[in-house]
């Protein structure tokens, strides 16, 4: 353990140094001078503070005082060297932040039961610190491993989703990158940014629910299928919201909301504007444009500008201004990213 002792007078510093020696299992480190006292604390941390009260430029209260307002020195114990009997001086010592008193001239029994006091509470101190960064990082351990188990779930859920709608499968994974794209550009945490991500391709996972005539129909639906097929959402949200993780909770939220439209007249809710969860705002976005460029049963390809001018058309209407506009600040990205996960066939 490191000792620092402060004292101004060097027979007293000598005295001090050869105690420590009799304590025994510490490293000592002695100081004439106030202020190289102070220095030294500055990159190390002692385990015991052993300082004089009549110093000439900073006295022990001074340095005390001083000494707790180093980051990270708060708790350290204190010891004052004192002759002062006086109830004001001791007071002031208190409040600076010390812990304990040796009276001069030093008593041997008294030295050593309270330094050792002090040095068995610093122990129990950093015993505490210690146990509290395991309890810490095992909590981050049990977290990352809950974090991870719900990504598998996300990632097989999605498969089945695929074997029901095979078109679904780069699908998923471009809208959830660029819906990252714009969360990143909105400014929002790193942790819902990967939540976001994570939970994205699961938007559409109630189309299980949905009939095979209505959700593999080549053509166009006709009114009653298409009130069928807006049913996805509402089913979707029901086998997801059971989950109650914050992942699981994030997916519920998108597959709801992510039909809403911005002047409310999306489904299933009919929200508007801020109504809608930012979420399904942004997911929104992607999704259209994703579902636009990319080729379906029932239609081709739209060309990219084709499907950005419908974004900046329904800007206001449809979609989220704020996002619409995340989105064209990020299509350098969007692009790379669709030309990376883009499917062979889909046209530019």
């Amino acid at each position: 353990m490191d000792v620092v002792i402060v004292d101004d007078v060097d027979i007293n510093v000598v005295l001090l140094n050869r105690l420590m020696d009799q304590v025994g299992g510490c490293r000592v480190h002695c100081f004439l001078q106030p202020m190289e006292a102070l220095a030294f604390c500055q990159t190390t941390v002692p385990d015991l503070l052993l300082v004089d009260y009549l110093m000439p430029v900073l006295d022990g209260i001074s340095l005390v005082r001083r000494f707790r307002a180093i980051p990270g020195r708060e708790d350290i114990p204190v010891l004052m060297v004192t002759a002062s009997d006086e109830r004001a001086v001791r007071v002031q010592a208190l409040e600076a932040g010390a812990n304990d008193f040796l009276s001069k001239p030093l008593d041997r029994t008294e030295f050593f039961a309270r330094t050792r006091n002090m040095l068995a509470l610093r122990r129990s101190q950093t015993r505490l610190a210690d146990r509290a960064q395991w309890l810490q990082e095992e909590v981050a351990k049990a977290t990352a491993e809950l974090r991870l188990r719900d990504r598998e779930t996300i990632a097989c859920i999605s498969r089945i989703a695929e074997y029901r709608d095979p078109e679904t499968g780069l699908h998923t994974q471009r809208m959830a990158h660029y819906s990252l794209l714009i969360a990143q550009h909105l400014g929002l945490p790193a942790e819902t940014q990967q939540l976001l991500f994570d939970a994205a391709p699961l938007h559409d996972v109630g189309k299980v629910g949905i009939p095979d005539s209505i959700l593999l129909k080549p053509g166009k639906l006709d009114p009653a299928e298409f009130e069928i097929m807006k049913t996805h959402s509402s089913i979707g949200h029901q086998a997801l919201v059971v989950g109650h993780s914050q992942l699981m909770q994030m997916a519920s939220t998108i597959a709801i909301s992510h039909h809403e439209k911005f002047d409310g007249s999306g489904y299933p809710g009919g929200l508007v504007g801020d109504m809608i969860p930012l979420a399904g705002r942004i997911v929104a976005v992607a999704d259209v444009f994703d579902a636009l460029t990319s080729a379906r049963p029932y239609k081709a390809a739209w060309p990219v500008e084709r499907a950005l001018q419908l974004l900046r058309d329904g800007s206001g209407s449809h979609f989220d201004p704020v996002c619409v506009d995340a989105f064209m600040v990020q299509l350098e990205a969007v692009l790379a990213t669709k030309a990376r996960l883009d499917d062979p066939a889909q046209v530019p």
